[in-house]
């Protein structure tokens, strides 16, 4: 493969994948964003999966990250043990498609009883040190489905911890007796501040939530309320996990805008500073200093 001519990334998620045409130059030429995550490309299928980005994006190696190294994906990818940096993870990817694809290892976390894993989230972190939009040590905390706390030390994801926030959320909204409550959209606003309040100061979280319910049946607070509270609520006590211990460095959210935002918020009611990070140009970052590794 000759990676120096351009490639194509993709980050392929477990409902959702975008895929990048890079060009000679290391600039993003191209792209698009479909809902066909893994869970959409049926087994057996993931070769003719990646001929239709071919046939959008051209007939170019395939640097693939996310849920595609799964169990559930295309092939399975091993993880890379932290700490590790952009060099560790080159060194270790999957090759397939008769060389004309590769699948970059996610990063495992293993530390006496703790153990925590990442996929996708490591070439967003590797690409904002090599690009210098993060420092070489420092609190990253990546919001999304599954918030990753992850610390970086010389430059290497050193640990993470991942708090499953984004899912409880989604679960509570559609399978839940808030159900209804949930559907209007979350703001940054004052229900969502003092959802966040409680969620640092308190640790009542699964009897809160119940709280929110009563509280709107009694008359005491309005459904549009709910959503922002809730998420501030369980985005507080995220963060009450999160910055325990933190160091007092640099601390950064990185991630889609609308979510960097709100944890961006909700860390500096907390009392920290944070800057946030677009994952968007992280992961374009990640990808490139990849490719320079490649042999």
């Amino acid at each position: 493969m000759r990676w120096a001519e351009g490639f194509i990334a993709v980050d392929w998620g477990t409902t959702n994948r975008r895929a990048f045409r890079i060009g000679a130059d290391g600039r993003c030429a191209e792209e698009f964003e479909d809902r066909k995550g893994i869970l959409a490309v049926p087994p057996g299928t993931f070769g003719a999966a990646a001929a239709e980005i071919r046939s959008r994006l051209g007939d170019l190696p395939l640097l693939l990250a996310g849920m595609v190294g799964s169990n559930r994906g295309w092939v399975e990818a091993a993880y890379v043990d932290a700490p590790a940096g952009a060099e560790e993870i080159a060194a270790h990817l999957t090759r397939l498609d008769d060389e004309r694809a590769a699948i970059i290892p996610g990063v495992a976390f293993r530390h006496g009883t703790a153990a925590d894993v990442m996929r996708g989230e490591e070439v967003q972190i590797v690409g904002a040190v090599a690009a210098g939009l993060v420092s070489r040590s420092g609190l990253v905390c990546h919001p999304g489905t599954h918030n990753k706390w992850v610390r970086i030390a010389d430059g290497r994801i050193a640990s993470f911890r991942t708090v499953m926030t984004g899912e409880l959320f989604n679960l509570l909204k559609e399978h839940s007796i808030l159900a209804d409550l949930l559907a209007q959209p979350t703001e940054d606003d004052d229900s969502f501040a003092a959802g966040v309040r409680h969620g640092l100061d308190r640790d009542d979280l699964v009897a809160e939530l119940f709280s929110v319910r009563a509280r709107f049946l009694l008359g005491e607070t309005k459904r549009e309320a709910a959503a922002p509270y809730v998420s501030g609520l369980l985005i507080g006590s995220d963060l009450r996990l999160g910055l325990r211990d933190a160091p007092d460095g640099e601390l950064v959210a990185m991630g889609r805008p609308e979510l960097t935002r709100l944890y961006g918020s909700a860390i500096r009611i907390a009392g920290r500073s944070v800057r946030e990070v677009d994952g968007e140009q992280a992961f374009l970052a990640g990808v490139a200093r990849l490719a320079e590794l490649i042999e």
